[in-house]
């Protein structure tokens, strides 16, 4: 007697996700495991000349509404090896504390995460592999902090992209799923109060930004 169940020949059927939350989970998980990839990738890159340093990497949420993007890494972040540790990471979480903006809706990053004494010296195609990060994390915008990582995000050329400008403070149209917001560099804000100003002022807009994202 034939057991119940599918014809001889037909595949099993994959269990789907039941709810929104299995389903976002499933999204989730799957970030995570590519952006270990990723760090796997990063870390065994024979291209940059780091030496026995290791780069540094992008921390947060893998899935964050928001990713910040500095250009390179500040002596801090390389001896931790984490983006946005020290002194850059402590303004930025009271900036954000300020606005309002949970810290698990946010992921930090840099384009050149090789930890060379000049961030110019990496390979182009370290750099080009902020691409794939952003495209792993899928953030609803990015804070572009300088104008040096603003020129290594246009020239990532990612699907349907618009240039993005200098222009600080102003919420700008990168691709249709992703805004940009320009800001100063905020490495070299830090010790100098009208620079400190000037960062936090367009900084601030994000606040708003984040205010009116929709509760879902």
């Amino acid at each position: 007697m034939q057991s119940q169940g599918n014809e001889p020949g037909q595949a099993k059927p994959h269990a789907m996700p039941a709810t929104d939350d299995e389903i976002r989970e499933k999204y989730l998980e799957r970030a995570i495991r590519e952006l270990n990839l990723l760090t796997h990738e990063i870390q065994a890159c024979p291209d940059c000349p780091r030496g026995s340093l290791m780069p540094v990497l992008g921390s947060g949420h893998p899935q964050a509404d928001v990713m910040l993007l500095k250009w390179g890494p500040s002596l801090a972040e390389v001896e931790e090896g984490v983006a946005f540790y020290g002194r850059t990471g402590t303004a930025v979480m009271k900036s954000l504390k300020r606005l309002q903006i949970d810290p698990l809706a946010v992921y930090g990053t840099l384009c050149a995460k090789c930890p060379t004494s000049d961030p110019s010296l990496a390979d182009p195609a370290c750099v080009g592999r902020l691409a794939l990060e952003i495209a792993i994390v899928q953030p609803k915008v990015v804070v572009v902090m300088g104008e040096d990582a603003l020129d290594a995000l246009n020239d990532l050329a990612l699907p349907m992209a618009r240039e993005v400008v200098p222009r600080p403070g102003e919420v700008q149209s990168l691709t249709p799923s992703i805004d940009a917001l320009f800001t100063p560099d905020i490495d070299r804000a830090l010790d100098e109060e009208s620079a400190k100003r000037a960062f936090w002022a367009a900084f601030r807009v994000l606040g708003d930004w984040y205010a009116e994202l929709p509760p879902y």
